[in-house]
């Protein structure tokens, strides 16, 4: 029989650092909100090692392993995201299993499924359980994939027929119109499963984004005003972003050495390079951007990082020697104003006072990780959505500045040294706006959690709909 009172929750995170991290750090913040709630999270194994063993270990929360429903190879094939929501529904058997025992005991108050997990929606229905999607990414681009698939299957276009094209559409979670050049890729592929995604979404309860008010206040008024009746209720209660990991001995000498050469470079000197968990460029690339820092004349603290060229998910590695890629007397000529590193503690390079602007992706985590540490941004995007994110940075946001908003990792074109150097020259400038924009957005993200702070009001109405079924 379920405990008068109380009530669980249970977290199914895709298994890869950048949407684990995300889902833990909530349920976290959920059990300290409120002692009612135990958490529970399910955890998917992979056979490639996706770095997250460090991330699951909590006293506070419940980590339970799911099996495989076969160990088949079947879905390898299928292109993403597609191939991932197939890999995430081989657990459901697994997960209503537990599910099902976990209700033997207390009352299940909500499911909250990652946005690559959405057919664990189909489980939550079985068992008559409230659901969420946990949404790693942010509020406008959650609001382009309702937008692209109410394009298609209530207006009658053909999302393929925008590839390539010039076309801008106005989408309702964008201040400015948004060119079909920065969407996703998978958008334009019928195979890809982004419709079968967007339309998933519609069938959950509610939705927790990792965003806050301040941060996008045009897209979560848009999205909370809409017309469209089938967008479920949602909640930001961002900025949720990764702590401290435990660390290796090997992990803690290397930050350790990156920290106390941040030490001697002045209060904000030094551009960051880094291209998230995934990112890496062949050794053309390299060259153009190791030329780009010399001709800029920038401090610069850069994460250079081998490509792989195994399908998968699989993560690039480190060059055992960089001087291979590297313009032949780079590493000497640049030894007194420059630092080239592998693996990269981010937060704590972000955090840094040396640390005056951040060469990024624009991976969602890695966005709301340079806003917390009040660091501007150059765009730099390599695929999935932060294409779209590099626009919404550079023109919604505006603080960030663009290298090439639209450039795709597998296009095999070269951004050449001017280009970088430039922009880079651009977000080093002291007296750039952007500056100012994002520190008073640094501001606001602490507020947001705080007590009377959007994120946390948010967060607040959440729990209170957890127990008004009791």
């Amino acid at each position: 029989m379920a405990e008068e009172g109380k009530a669980s929750l249970v977290f199914i995170p895709f298994p890869v650092v950048s949407h684990l991290v995300a889902a833990v750090k909530t349920a976290e913040l959920l059990a300290a909100r409120d002692s009612r709630l135990s958490i529970t999270v399910l955890v998917m194994s992979m056979s490639t090692d996706t770095k997250i063993s460090s991330y699951i270990k909590n006293p506070q929360i419940n980590f339970v392993r799911l099996e495989q429903d076969d160990e088949s190879s079947v879905g390898e094939a299928m292109k993403p995201p597609k191939r991932m929501m197939h890999f995430a529904c081989r657990h459901k058997a697994s997960a209503q299993g537990v599910l099902s025992e976990i209700k033997k005991c207390r009352r299940v108050a909500g499911i909250f499924v990652d946005i690559m997990c959405v057919d664990m929606i189909d489980v939550a229905k079985e068992l008559d359980i409230t659901s969420y999607v946990f949404f790693s990414s942010g509020a406008a681009i959650l609001g382009l994939m309702f937008g692209l698939q109410s394009l298609e299957d209530d207006h009658g276009r053909d999302l393929a027929e925008f590839e390539g094209s010039d076309e801008v559409i106005s989408i309702s979670s964008y201040v400015n119109p948004v060119p079909a050049r920065v969407w996703p890729e998978s958008v334009f592929d019928r195979e890809s499963g982004f419709l079968e995604l967007s339309r998933k979404v519609r069938e959950a309860d509610g939705i927790v984004i990792n965003t806050f008010l301040e941060l996008e206040p045009h897209a979560i008024s848009s999205t909370s005003t809409s017309e469209d009746e089938r967008i479920p209720r949602f909640y930001p209660i961002g900025p949720i972003i990764g702590g401290e990991r435990e660390e290796s001995d090997e992990s803690r000498q290397k930050r350790e050495e990156i920290v106390r050469w941040l030490d001697d470079q002045p209060d904000s000197s030094v551009v960051f390079l880094c291209f998230g968990s995934m990112g890496a460029f062949e050794a053309e690339q390299v060259v153009e951007i190791a030329d780009a820092l010399e001709q800029s004349g920038q401090r610069f603290l850069w994460s250079l990082r081998k490509p792989v060229s195994e399908k998968g998910i699989v993560f690039p590695g480190e060059h055992e020697n960089p001087r291979e890629v590297l313009p032949e007397g780079f590493l000497e000529r640049t030894a007194r104003v420059g630092k080239v590193i592998g693996w990269a503690p981010q937060i704590a390079v972000l955090s840094h006072p040396s640390v005056g602007g951040f060469v990024s992706h624009c991976g969602w985590n890695s966005t709301l990780e340079s806003v917390c540490c009040g660091v501007p941004m150059a765009t730099w995007p390599l695929g999935a959505e932060q294409q779209t994110n590099a626009f919404q940075l550079v023109k919604d946001i505006g603080i960030a500045v663009e290298i090439k908003m639209d450039y795709r990792k597998n296009s095999g074109e070269i951004v050449t040294k001017d280009i970088i150097a430039k922009a880079i020259e651009q977000l080093m400038d002291p007296t750039n706006e952007i500056r100012a924009r994002v520190k008073e957005l640094k501001e606001k993200s602490t507020m947001a959690l705080m007590e009377g702070g959007s994120s946390y009001n948010y967060l607040g109405c959440l729990i209170q709909d957890f127990f008004q079924s009791c």
